[in-house]
């Protein structure tokens, strides 16, 4: 049985701590870093790690796929803190 994967936002809900939103799209936040560490075009991490088109609407997927960016990037730097610490209060 394969499993489900939560649907993908217009925009990362934001928080200060790690939101259950956060939790579900962890891969997401992954694939977005190593895709920008690889040098890969945002309009290419958009159509397959985001599932948006790019070509169709490319201003709206821009600014998807740079708010995925900035919330995988504050995973890295302020985000796994709170998982390292066990202080994970999720936002409800």
């Amino acid at each position: 049985m394969s499993k489900q994967r939560s649907p993908i936002a217009d925009q990362v809900p934001w928080a200060d701590r790690i939101t259950p939103y956060d939790e579900k799209h962890m891969v997401v936040y992954m694939r977005v870093l190593d895709a920008e560490q690889d040098g890969a075009d945002w309009r290419e991490v958009a159509r397959i790690v985001l599932e948006r088109d790019p070509d169709a609407e490319p201003e709206r997927t821009y600014h998807y796929w740079e708010d995925h960016l900035r919330r995988a990037r504050w995973m890295t730097t302020t985000g796994y803190r709170h998982l390292l610490n066990g202080n994970r209060e999720i936002m409800q």
